[in-house]
């Protein structure tokens, strides 16, 4: 089955800051199919060849799919990559048009089961990406609850946040899919931060950390505060609880109060812009934290190999910088030099892993900490300016260290044979991400290519390399291109994995 980001890149021509919301959506939304008891059907329009706008879509393709673990699926078969008519499903045409969650009168039929639909827009940025599908088993009856009824408000109040394009947040979402669930413990706060409802899973883990009584009614910010006797930690969940009912999105904390441990996330519910208070999920890991205690010391391990492979790239890069300076020969002294360069790049991508559990990598930071040094390196024969626009992301350590590497070769060679002696000049290198690629372009503004100039058959060190990385651990090629306006382009698209 093909996975989000495949059909995203096939289907759509989605900018990358699009792509990743949707991404967030996903990441969040098993939350949403747990509080609705329903199924989520993630729908992209299909746009007519004659109409310029989504709102001119005759078909619609499900590209992601997410089921309740509280109620019974909707949808037993997967939908993924089915294609439904507009005609057919007037709902999600009118959830695109008019930007509005759209709620079906009458139940459908669906493989002898009565479904409830419901869509909502994706919207982001002013514009609608996509819709959600919310689609509710009514063949088992269900008798409201307190439980049901915090659920379903809660799970409404998020939805309309997507419609208005409030949630998820920009930033913030990180380790969402590890954060506590609906069924771990599920706090419902009113707007002036009292209990209005807490699951009996959420008491239950209050309890085990030294809460005696009920929590309804009281302010869960001093509540939790009391029983927390790190006095960072406590100042930290309280900041958490009030930034979340200020309307501010925050990560997940664990917090720990006599033995036991519990993940803590604050979410603000605002929908349509107004206060409604916040949603709280907790989830007790006091058993999980003391298994995990056993992986810390493996985790310690594999940051320390990268550490001391850092600490000897750049023992043998100064053992070359001193070979360097004692070498009287240019093209011997260039080499050392250019090595370097190169054995530093690898250095610094291993220190950071060695600050990274997750094993990826800030390209951006690299770039960034790389570039400038490059630049430095050249300006006693060019006076050529580097610097970076775009984001090129975070992606997996077998990705960065080629990446970096091809990278600084390409600017390095810029600076090196597209500006004469003393000459001004930029190097600019871009990155834009879609759906499915990281597109790198790496453009100077200084005496283009050789007349005949093939970049396959040039034998360059530098070149070389490019290739051979591109070729073995990055499945791309490279293409050499006159620039708009005179200088040079090197061009680079990167296939992602699917996420």
């Amino acid at each position: 089955m093909s996975t989000l980001s495949e059909l995203l890149a096939a289907h759509t021509q989605l900018p990358g800051e699009a792509v990743d919301h949707l991404q967030r959506v996903v990441a969040e939304w098993q939350l949403l199919a747990d509080m609705s008891f329903a199924d989520f059907l993630l729908w992209i329009p299909l746009p007519d060849a004659d109409h310029a706008l989504a709102g001119g879509a005759t078909e619609f393709l499900c590209v992601a799919q997410a089921r309740p673990d509280t109620a019974p699926t909707a949808h037993p078969q997967d939908i993924v990559a089915a294609r439904v008519s507009a005609v057919d499903n007037p709902h999600l045409r009118r959830a695109v048009v008019e930007g509005r969650i759209c709620r079906e009168e009458d139940p459908r039929w669906h493989l002898e089961v009565p479904v409830r639909r419901e869509t909502i827009p994706v919207r982001h940025n002013g514009r609608v990406l996509a819709v959600l599908s919310r689609d509710t088993n009514l063949a088992m009856p269900r008798v409201p609850s307190p439980l049901e009824i915090a659920y379903l408000g809660s799970a409404s109040d998020l939805c309309q946040m997507i419609a208005d394009g409030t949630f998820p947040p920009t930033a913030g979402v990180a380790g969402a899919d590890t954060s506590p669930r609906a069924g771990d413990g599920l706090i419902r706060l009113d707007s002036r931060g009292l209990v209005a409802y807490a699951s009996p899973n959420a008491l239950s883990a209050y309890h085990r950390m030294g809460h005696a009584s009920d929590l309804v009614g009281l302010p869960l910010a001093e509540a939790t505060r009391k029983l927390v006797r790190d006095p960072f930690d406590a100042a930290e969940v309280v900041a958490r609880i009030e930034s979340a009912l200020a309307g501010r999105s925050s990560l997940r904390l664990e917090i720990r109060a006599r033995g036991a441990v519990m993940l803590v996330r604050a979410l603000p519910l605002r929908p349509r812009g107004d206060a409604a208070g916040a949603l709280v999920l907790v989830r007790d890991v006091t058993d999980l934290r003391r298994r995990d205690l056993a992986l810390l010391s493996k985790d310690a391990t594999i940051r320390e190999i990268h550490h001391r492979v850092k600490n000897n790239l750049q023992t043998v890069a100064a053992l070359l910088r001193l070979q360097a300076r004692r070498t009287s020969i240019p093209e011997a002294r260039q080499a050392l030099s250019e090595s370097v360069r190169r054995v530093s790049s690898i250095a610094l991508v291993h220190e950071a892993l060695a600050y990274s559990v997750a094993e990826q990598v800030d390209i951006d930071g690299l770039i960034d900490t790389v570039l400038p040094a490059i630049g430095d390196g050249a300006t006693a024969e060019v006076r050529a300016k580097v610097r970076r626009e775009g984001s090129f992301g975070t992606h997996p350590a077998a990705m960065a260290t080629p990446l970096v590497l091809i990278v600084t070769e390409l600017v390095h060679n810029a600076l090196r044979h597209a500006f004469d002696a003393g000459q001004a000049g930029e190097v600019v290198v871009s990155a834009t991400r879609s759906a499915g690629k990281i597109v790198v372009v790496i453009a100077d503004d200084g005496r283009g290519l050789p007349e005949g100039f093939d970049p396959e058959q040039a034998n360059g060190l530098g070149l070389q390399i490019v290739r051979t990385l591109l070729h073995s651990e990055l499945d791309s090629s490279l293409q050499l291109r006159p620039r708009a306006g005179g200088g040079t382009e090197a061009v680079l698209e990167l296939p992602l994995g699917g996420r």
